[in-house]
Order: structure tokens, then sequence, then C-alpha cells
């Protein structure tokens, strides 16, 4: 139970400061600007990679729990657990959102800007390269370490401030579900669902040819702090 409270805690803060950013931006008349957003969103997710990441993993992300099971690093009676407790951070974090900012349209919701299937494919591109950075700087199932958080990152960062003008770059579907549906925003949410998964899926077996991990070498792994 504290792994799955540790994402809830964890995605909330994600969303929480993330789409907080994007909302406060807009109110603000940019004051935080489109460089200071993906900070944010990079600066939380490095900050939650080091709160909770010796507890849960710090996922934080459907697309990232299913990329660790898809790797077998991850077992698959947690999956689901693991991203429900997401999506109720994630909820959690866009119901406070609206009730503080009641009069916002999009509570930071993720909207291409421009054609649908190009931000699919940045979306899936983006989650891809975001996976290959997590798989390569993680502990089995676990986002941790001295270097993980800022890795991970930067990597979220640096993503988010050339690609969030036309995706959103948001990679992580429980940060897109939560705030267009609270906001009623879901003509295309399916963008941000499916191509984030599309993209970590597509990670594992690149991932294993890159590096050179052999199966037995990932079944040891895979049992590193999951019992």
């Amino acid at each position: 139970m504290r792994k799955y409270v540790a994402e809830m805690i964890g995605t909330f803060a994600l969303v929480f400061a993330g789409t907080g950013a994007i909302v406060i931006n807009d109110v603000s008349h940019g004051a935080i600007t489109q460089v200071g957003i993906a900070v944010t969103f990079g600066l939380v997710v490095m900050a939650m990679i080091y709160a909770v990441g010796d507890v849960s993993g710090a996922h934080l992300n459907p697309s990232v729990t299913i990329g660790f099971w898809l790797s077998r690093r991850f077992p698959g009676r947690r999956v689901i657990p693991y991203i429900v407790s997401q999506l109720i951070g994630a909820f959690a974090a866009s119901g406070v959102l609206r009730l503080m900012f009641a009069d916002h349209p999009t509570l930071g919701a993720t909207i291409p800007n421009g054609s649908p299937m190009r931000s699919f494919f940045l979306e899936a591109i983006l989650t891809a390269l975001l996976m290959f950075v997590i798989l390569s700087v993680s502990s089995g199932p676990k986002e941790k370490g001295l270097m993980a958080g800022i890795a991970i990152g930067g990597v979220i960062a640096f993503e988010a401030m050339f690609a969030g003008p036309i995706c959103g770059a948001s990679m992580n579907p429980a940060r897109s579900i939560a705030p267009a549906i609270v906001s009623g925003h879901v003509e295309h949410l399916w963008i941000y669902v499916l191509a984030p998964i599309v993209g970590a899926a597509s990670c594992a077996p690149w991932h294993k040819w890159m590096t050179g991990e052999d199966d037995g070498h990932r079944s040891v792994v895979a049992t590193d702090g999951i019992s």
C-alpha cells in the first residue's frame, strides 16, 4: 500500500505543479513563460524521484509503468494498481486546481497546436526517448539514485521546452487525462493516452538491443526491490 500511496502523492505533485504552472502563466499574462513551465515539470519530477523513488520507484506515469513491465522489470500484478494510484493523484490535483481557478478553461490540458497526427508522432517519440533514459539510469523497476532524478528531470524539461508549444509534451497519460476530463476538453485526449503508451512500449526492445541486456540478466534485475 505504501507504494501506491507514494505513486498517488508523486503524481499529484507532478500534475499540481506542472499544470498549475500553465494555469498561473495564463492568469498572470505570461509571467512564468514556456521555459518556466518546462523547467517546472522537470524540477517536480526530479524532486519526486528523490522523495518517493525508494518507496515506489517514482513512475508517476502509466506509460512508464507499462514500459517497465514490458521490459520485464516490473510485475504484471502491480501494473493496474500503479496506474489507478497515478490517476487518483492526477485527478486530485486537477480537482484542487479547478477549485482554485474555477474560471480557467483548460486547467493545463494538453491540446495539439496544428495537426493532431504531428502531435501524436511527437508524443510517441518524446516518450520513447524518455523511457530509454529511464531504463538506462534506473535500478530494476525503480527510478532512484544520485543521477536518476537529474537525468530524467532534465529530459522532461528539455523535451517540454522545445516540443511543448506544438504538442504539449505530456508524455504521460495521467497528466493529460485528469485536466482534460475535469475541464471538459477531451476531443484530443486519444493522442495523449495512446501515443505515450506506443512510445514507451516501442522502447523496450531497442533498449535491450542497444545495451546488450540478455533475458537472464533482466530476470535478475526484475526481482530487485519489488517483493
